[in-house]
Order: structure tokens, then sequence, then C-alpha cells
């Protein structure tokens, strides 16, 4: 039976899709039809001629990882002479800068260093917010989980202490795919795909939002693509606690995984059919980082309404030997180049400023 018709006709309709629909439109629907799809559910949600960014900074407070991903070039094992962990005075220099250039929020992530004690973590989130007073966005689920273990606490425990410390939100990293079958093969020394779901639901439980992400275009399927978006979707179901989902292609340099980059119609296909997959997410946010300015503007003619962050400084992707750069005033320009206002926001998708 030919699927692709009535997921057509139900995705232009806004009905929810199943997995098959999902599928038949993903890997036999042609790239515009699914944009065109992708773009009625986007004004369906968010009926607003604008599309957002935030001004923020990545830091990567230490690269010392045991996990050793297989498409991380970014990481340090323990030991290594190329491992590092930021000293206050690096980290308030940062933080400094990213005040004065009008950044809200910090994103704050690093690798699993089994060096590094609950006093750490705790005396770095008061630090941030005593210089700063920045919104701190931190720590993926992989952290939390490794945080868990590491300090014989529960999940919800870690979290308790960390937010007393200062940390305001927590961004979706290290979901990749998430189907076990998958993270063998490329994360071996991650935390499965049930115990990232759970440090979710635990976080929403207790009052913190989330983002999150996808990265795809390395070994998994179609069928592993959309499970994954179902799986998000599903515990938004129960929780309505991510605010924006962020599908990011693999870059393959430097990485002992290899393989190709997916292509800029592979990534379009991927935010389209996020977009109408993810019917109660909110926002869907379009990748520069790895796509580059153009792609990510077409992007929000496919169903991306938010191009994410300025980003004043990215390690992780940049290690990979991708390199794309947009100031604020860039990230303007292809907002109304694409026909959309530009409006500066906050974590929690709050207007702060139009443009």
């Amino acid at each position: 039976m030919d699927r692709l018709k009535p997921a057509i006709e139900k995705a232009m309709e806004g009905a929810r899709l199943d997995i098959e629909e999902a599928l038949a439109l993903y890997t036999k629907a042609d790239l515009l039809v699914l944009g065109q799809l992708a773009v009625r559910q986007r004004w369906r949600l968010r009926p607003e001629p604008v599309a957002t960014f935030v001004v923020d900074r990545n830091i990567n407070y230490t690269n010392i990882c045991v996990s050793g991903c297989l498409f991380c070039a970014f990481h340090a094992a323990p030991g290594s002479a190329a491992g590092y962990v930021l000293s206050e005075a690096e980290l308030k220099k940062k933080l400094d800068e990213t005040v004065i250039l009008g950044g809200t929020q910090v994103l704050l992530q690093g690798g699993m260093n089994p060096d590094l004690d609950l006093a750490y973590y705790k005396d770095l989130l008061k630090f941030i917010k005593s210089v700063s007073g920045l919104h701190i966005h931190g720590f993926s689920p992989p952290e939390i989980a490794f945080f868990s273990k590491q300090w014989g606490l529960s999940v919800e425990a870690v979290l308790g202490e960390l937010v007393a410390a200062g940390l305001d939100s927590i961004p979706g990293g290290g979901a990749e795919i998430l189907a076990d079958e998958i993270r063998n093969k490329i994360s071996p020394g991650k935390c499965d795909t049930a115990t990232w779901l759970g440090v979710m639901e635990t976080a929403h439980a207790i009052g913190l939002r989330s983002s999150a992400t996808m990265m795809f275009g390395h070994v998994e399927t179609p069928r592993h693509l959309i499970d994954h978006l179902l799986a998000i979707r599903d515990l938004q179901d129960r929780t309505s606690g991510f605010t924006a989902f962020i599908p990011w292609s693999f870059q393959p340099q430097n990485t002992r995984l290899k393989g190709t980059p997916a292509s800029a119609v592979d990534y379009l296909k991927v935010v389209a059919l996020s977009r109408l997959v993810l019917d109660n997410v909110p926002n869907i946010q379009a990748s520069w980082v790895t796509q580059g300015d153009k792609i990510s503007q077409v992007a929000l003619g496919f169903g991306a309404n938010d191009m994410g962050s300025t980003m004043i400084e990215e390690n992780v992707v940049a290690a990979a030997g991708v390199r794309f750069r947009l100031p604020r005033e860039a990230i303007i320009r292809l907002i109304e180049g694409a026909g959309l206002r530009a409006a500066q926001r906050d974590f929690f998708y709050r207007i702060l400023q139009y443009h």
C-alpha cells in the first residue's frame, strides 16, 4: 500500500503522523512538497512572521572525557597532555566578554571528567552567577547520568544540587540518535536511550525546561531517525518540558567515525520532517553551525522558526573542522532576507528585542 498520499493529506490537515506516515514522507515525498507541508505546520504552531535568535556563548569547561565517542574530535582522554579544565580567570574573561556583547545566557558543557567532584560543579555554577548573572543552560543528560554514577546520587538529587547552585535549564546534547543499536556503535561510553529520556523526564518534573537535539547523517537508517523524533514527541506529550528541537548533521572531519557529511537536501528534509512530526514542540531551530548561513536561511522556509545562537564561542563542531561564524547583525540580515522579522529572545523564547 502506498502510504505517501494519505500521509501528505494528513500533514496538510496538521493531523498527527504515525511512524509509517512519517517514514513515507521522509523517504518518498518531493523535497519541495515536504517543505511546503512543514511551512504550513510552522504557521499553525507559530503564526507570527518572526524568526528568533539568542545571544550566548558555548563554554566547554573541560575537554577531558572518558566516553571517547567515535564522532567527537574535541575530547581528550584522562591523563592526556591535551586535556584542560578552565581556570576561574579564563572563565571570567569569557563571561565578561559575553556580557559586553549583549549575551543573555551561557551553554555550559564539558566532557565526562572523572576528576571533578560535586563541589567543583557547585562552585562553577555559583561563580558564573556571581560574575555574570547570566542564564545557565548546562549539562546534557549524559553528563547528568555520569554525575549520578560518579557521586552515588540519584538523578533527581544531582539536579537538585545543581539547580540550588544556579543551573537554569538543560541542553539536549548527547542524544545523537535515540536508538541503542546506534548508540552502541558510535557512543558506547554514553548513557543509553532510556537513561537520556529519563534524565529529561526527571528534569521536567522538577521544573527545569530543556531543548532536544538529534545528530544525524552517520550510521542511522530513516527508521532510527523517526524513532528518535517519536521518542521526543512521546516525552513531550507527558511533560511539555522541551522548548525547542535542534537537528544537526554529523561532521566527520578529524573524527574516528568518518563518513560523508549529510547534504543540504538531507538536512532540509530532516528539518521539515521534524516540524511535521513534533507537533507538540513549539520551536524548530536551524543549524547554521553545521550548514552555514545560506542553508540555515533556507531552513526558515522548511519549518524552522529560530536561528539558534550567535555562539560567541563554539569549540566542539569547530574541532571537526567546521568553523562557520555568524554575528548578531548577520543573523538579523538572514532572517530579514527570508521575509521575516528578526527578534532576539531568551532561553524561554520570550522576545527581548525586535529588530
